[in-house]
């Protein structure tokens, strides 16, 4: 067979995955151009300072200072964007690459989640295609899996650990009893948490990635703002405790689900049996469960962050492009996409687990249970921890519900707190059987 032109790269942000993406490009370059007929090289490249150590070489590489003029460039033919954010920069030379016939790869989670409609709809005004298998869960190729090898299902359900920040946090809770603050500290001298933690510890980058899978999965425009958000600061060692206790462990789950209602799609605390495979993912790594109607129940599990395997899915997309393999960006034209259709939170139906911090006086457990049973809460257990008898002694009373909408566990729990009886809000978090 005969070798093709190069397929032509431009890379817009040089740090740990384009420096990465780069060094496997060097080890594995041969080996792609033979597979492919066609070598796969970087000619231009885009960062902020060009002094900075990086290493590797980049020797021979044109380098060209604003990232817009890089994605327009002539002399490349697919524009690689590792900047990051949702807008700026990155938005506009993703823009302009695009509608300058530019093929684009991207690891942009956040661009996506919020403009991802309109730049698919640019692309394919184009022909051109628009890649993202890195910006969710790094090294794992849900991506593919979902818009490739499902392609003969309809995805039920799709959930995951898509942040590893918050898994290593609770992971270490968990393992070292560990109080939330002390591990965040500890994530952050790893460099597995920013400085201003709270884009993963609030649950927001877990909803970027979740805002993809939903539309891919479901066939639907991106719709971040139809995701419910809770991030996992409430959690404390208590908690930990008590779903050890238990037979639990706590994960902060990305979930979508296709009802006759809507879509549910949240990001929340959990609990989640031991005993099941996902329970058992601790530290930095991400997975992802997919449940198809001819497939089954899937299990993708791996990093989700790092030089490495972030690089390894930017590759995978290049690599489509250079064989002349182009999807649509979320698996059908965006013509096709319907409208997010949300289901109500509170028709959501499961197991609740609660804990109250209460005063330790009499009538207080009267009170909870009576409240539970004006909303026809039905109480699986009720465990109490803590001081009892000292006058103003505080209490630890967990209590897991039978299953109830989530609208009746909330209007339950409102009313406890407006009498007065608990010294702090209740901390509710979810019960799944994954």
């Amino acid at each position: 067979m005969t070798t093709r032109d190069p397929l032509k790269l431009g890379i817009a942000g040089l740090g740990t995955v384009g420096a990465g993406l780069i060094q496997l490009l060097e080890v594995h370059g041969t080996k792609l151009a033979d597979q492919l007929h066609r070598p796969v090289e970087v000619v231009a490249v885009s960062a902020r300072d060009r002094t900075k150590d990086r290493g590797v070489s980049l020797e021979g590489l044109r380098w060209i200072d604003d990232p817009v003029a890089l994605a327009t460039d002539p002399g490349i033919d697919c524009f690689v964007e590792l900047i990051g954010g949702e807008d700026g920069v990155a938005k506009r030379a993703v823009e302009a690459a695009l509608a300058a016939g530019k093929h684009v790869v991207t690891a942009n989670k956040a661009l996506l989640a919020h403009h991802g409609f309109e730049l698919a709809q640019l692309a394919e005004k184009h022909n051109v295609a628009l890649n993202f298998e890195a910006a969710v869960a790094g090294g794992i190729p849900v991506i593919k899996t979902v818009r490739e090898a499902l392609v003969g299902n309809q995805v039920r359900r799709v959930s995951g650990i898509l942040n590893g920040t918050c898994n290593y946090i609770l992971s270490k809770m968990q393992e070292e009893r560990s109080p939330f603050a002390e591990v965040l500290r500890e994530a952050q001298a790893h460099g597995y948490a920013e400085a201003d933690p709270t884009f993963d510890i609030g649950g927001f980058d877990a909803a970027h990635k979740l805002t993809l899978l939903t539309s891919l999965v479901f066939g639907t425009r991106v719709a971040f703002d139809q995701i419910h958000i809770e991030g996992i600061q409430t959690i404390t060692d208590a908690d930990i405790n008590a779903a050890d206790e238990l037979g639990y462990r706590i994960k902060l789950l990305g979930v979508a689900t296709l009802t006759e209602a809507g879509i549910e799609s949240r990001v929340t605390p959990v609990m989640i049996p031991v005993e099941t495979a996902i329970a058992g993912v601790s530290g930095v790594t991400n997975a992802v469960a997919l449940n198809a109607d001819f497939a089954g129940n899937l299990l993708l599990v791996g990093p989700g962050a790092g030089a490495r395997a972030t690089a390894s899915a930017v590759a995978s997309d290049i690599v489509d492009i250079a064989a002349g393999f182009v999807l649509p960006a979320f698996g059908v034209p965006s013509s096709r996409l319907k409208p997010h259709k949300s289901a109500p939170l509170g028709q959501h139906k499961g197991e609740y687990y609660v804990r109250f911090s209460a005063f330790d006086r009499p009538g207080v457990m009267a009170a909870i249970t009576a409240r539970m049973a004006e909303q026809e809460v039905s109480l699986d257990s009720i465990v109490q921890h803590g001081p009892r008898g000292a006058p103003g002694a505080l209490a630890n009373i967990v209590i897991i519900t039978h299953e109830t909408t989530e609208a009746s566990i909330r209007k339950a729990l409102e009313d406890i707190e407006a009498d007065g009886k608990v010294a702090e809000k209740p901390q509710m978090i979810r019960i799944e059987e994954v």
